[in-house]
């Protein structure tokens, strides 16, 4: 199946640096390199090979991920633990640019039908319930 091979690439990224990066996010600091495949982005965003490679396709491997057991509850837990943060701005947590990629990926995800309220509270309490408006011109520019 197409979209499980496409979603096996970040549970290979994830089975090796999820605890790190769940760990980073409970202190209030990201300090190593995962962004790409714990908060992932819609494709055209992002130029980097790695990037690129990490890129949710669609609203539909969005929905995939946020379904598919493991990725989907890791996703909603790193989130939480952002949402728990107090006193701390997205680029002091994230750093720049990705505090930037975490906007665009709480954009994605919180346009999902029946998705998670958490990826809208990060958006309310981070960026003033602002949505990345690059990653809603690409969705509309795809459907």
């Amino acid at each position: 199946m197409k979209t499980e091979r496409n979603l096996n690439r970040f549970l290979e990224a994830q089975n090796r640096d999820y605890p790190q990066a769940l760990a980073e996010m409970k202190s209030g600091r990201k300090r190593s390199h995962w962004i790409w495949y714990i908060f992932p982005q819609i494709h055209g965003l992002g130029f980097s090979s790695t990037s690129e490679f990490y890129a949710i396709t669609n609203l539909n491997e969005a929905k995939d991920y946020l379904q598919h057991p493991v990725l989907g509850s890791r996703l909603i837990e790193i989130t939480k633990a952002v949402l728990a943060l107090s006193g701390k701005t997205a680029n002091q947590i994230m750093g720049s640019p990705d505090d930037l990629k975490l906007k665009s990926c709480m954009t994605l995800f919180s346009l999902l039908e029946n998705t998670d309220p958490v990826f809208q509270a990060v958006l309310d309490k981070y960026f003033n319930g602002m949505q990345d408006q690059k990653t809603l011109a690409i969705i509309k520019s795809e459907s």
